[in-house]
């Protein structure tokens, strides 16, 4: 609630000091007119509860005057529409669920990082369609771009490893993503990739789907996940049980630049869980959407309903002095 004119609250301030009148008087020493030496026989005398609430008309007074001042402040219920119009981008995120995923130099692993970063940068978007695909050997659409947040940070939290055959098909992983986008009619189309290897299966090479990305508008973000040199990688061994073993990271990052910069993207190395954060919130921030805001501001007066308690409560208290508690009135 806001106030018309709020200079009239300062008005208020007079409220404690007509109070204080009222209290100084009602506890000022008296000086009786007539001398009993005792007053139990008037106790049992018609109309006699009155002299106990002759203050009533007093309070009825001082809280009509209040709300009289609050009237005229004018109080108004602000009541605001935002109304959004937003040219939409659609996202396929392209998650790598090779074996070599399980490498514990981003933590938990490189798998486990990779989904929970996906599904914060999901949270951060606001209208824009967005999607995932998986791949290894193979590649799959785990969901189409959709606005449904909550369904898609569903299922990225469903899919695990090992489902789909070992290998790393990078440039099936692009062509299903392409797939998804080509017949888009977004403003702009962009793929974010993430992997931790080399393009070692699928009938298309990474570099080829980059330009048939390139043909329908696609720009494509790659991420190469893993440290420089080796990386703890959990190994089962049957008679000493769950033991790590470093692994060498081998990142084909020359293929990842050209993949990026070919379809005007970019491409990252994220050596730790911190890093891919920030690459995703740098993407977050290169690829927006653009929002145009109408608000819409309407006042609803609600000084009748205090102006019409300041009304009542002061004819109460009128007649309360006039009528019910006359001659209690103290002078």
């Amino acid at each position: 609630m806001e106030w018309a004119n709020p200079e009239w609250l300062w008005a208020l301030v007079i409220i404690p000091f007509i109070i204080g009148i009222y209290l100084y008087r009602h506890f000022s020493k008296k000086h009786p007119a007539l001398t009993f030496s005792s007053v139990s026989y008037f106790e049992g005398l018609d109309g006699n509860w009155r002299s106990h609430i002759h203050w009533v008309n007093k309070l009825l007074f001082v809280g009509g005057l209040t709300f009289l001042i609050l009237a005229l402040a004018r109080p108004q219920n602000k009541l605001t529409t935002i109304e959004r119009n937003a040219e939409g981008i659609d996202i396929v995120m392209v998650l790598d669920m090779s074996s070599s995923m399980k490498a514990e130099d981003l933590k938990p692993n490189r798998f486990e990082a990779a989904r929970e970063v996906a599904k914060q940068f999901v949270d951060k978007r606001i209208s824009d369609r967005i999607g995932l695909v998986t791949f290894a050997m193979k590649s799959f659409t785990v969901c189409p771009p959709t606005l449904d947040y909550r369904l898609l940070k569903q299922l990225v939290d469903e899919v695990s490893m090992g489902v789909i055959e070992d290998g790393t098909a990078i440039g099936m992983g692009i062509a299903t993503a392409i797939n998804r986008l080509k017949d888009s009619e977004a403003t702009s189309k962009v793929i974010i990739l993430l992997t931790d290897g080399q393009n070692n299966a699928g009938e298309i090479d990474p570099v080829t789907a980059a330009d048939l990305a390139v043909t329908y508008g696609i720009k494509i973000y790659t991420i190469g996940a893993g440290t420089r040199g080796t990386a703890p990688y959990p190994v089962q061994d049957p008679i000493f049980g769950r033991r790590y073993q470093n692994i060498q990271v081998n990142i084909d990052e020359e293929m990842l630049t050209s993949v990026a910069e070919l379809t005007g993207g970019k491409y990252y190395r994220a050596t730790n869980t911190e890093q891919l954060e920030s690459i995703y919130d740098e993407i977050d921030v290169l690829e927006r959407s653009k929002v145009e805001e109408l608000i819409y501001t309407d006042y609803e007066d609600k000084y009748p309903n205090y102006l019409a308690l300041a009304l009542s409560l002061m004819v109460i208290g009128f007649l309360s002095d006039k009528v019910w508690l006359r001659g209690f009135t103290e002078k």
